[in-house]
């Protein structure tokens, strides 16, 4: 078993669904626009960083209408996300990730930060740790790379609170495992983040 499999879970980029919180500021239009940009350059980047297969966890399901006419390249597996809270989905899917390759990178859709050699790097650094992480300014993280599995990295986790990346790192540190802390990100969530967009993001938000 070789390679690093990255885990990219996302929303499906529609209005309404995807980015509400961004939606009193841009309109449920721009703010779907945004995700769906978003979610784009995280596919690119992804393929783009070749360390391992690349998997897209979604909600809703597949063959749902909101995934109708989004472009999802060939080279992706897509899998539907299973029931339970946001730390039950993802010790689901670290869990069979690390069942099918060495290691796992588990990424979000919405740090545009977050590219190609972020994750190579991540990705080389697991080759002599058991963990790597990627905080974000607002307390949560926008990658968790594991060489191993605990569900209690997962379990009871203050979700969309700014301490799940300190909680994350506690969890991580009371299993005795060697932890890379790598540099903190910024990830798109709330409307004081648009103004860390890329400047040739703006006309997707512009009125």
């Amino acid at each position: 078993m070789s390679g690093t499999g990255i885990i990219i879970f996302a929303k499906a980029p529609q209005p309404g669904l995807a980015k509400t919180r961004l939606i009193p500021t841009l309109g449920a239009e721009r703010a779907a626009a945004l995700a769906r940009r978003m979610l784009e350059m995280t596919l690119v980047h992804a393929l783009d960083a070749q360390v391992g297969p690349v998997e897209l966890w979604i909600t809703p399901a597949f063959g749902e209408p909101a995934w109708h006419g989004i472009p999802i390249p060939d080279s992706v597996e897509i899998r539907d996300q299973p029931e339970g809270d946001l730390g039950a989905r993802l010790a689901y899917a670290a869990r069979g990730a690390l069942e099918r390759n060495a290691a796992a990178l588990l990424i979000g859709s919405d740090c545009p930060e977050l590219g190609s050699t972020a994750l190579r790097d991540a990705a080389e650094t697991l080759r002599h740790v058991d963990a790597v992480i990627h905080p974000t300014v607002d307390g949560g993280y926008a990658l968790l790379g594991l060489r191993r599995f605990h569900s209690r990295l997962f379990s009871n986790i203050a979700w969309s609170t700014s301490t799940v990346a300190h909680q994350t790192i506690q969890r991580i540190d009371a299993l005795r495992w060697s932890l890379h802390v790598a540099a903190t990100f910024n990830d798109i969530d709330e409307p004081a983040d648009l103004r860390r967009l890329p400047l040739e993001w703006l006309p997707l938000i512009a009125p």
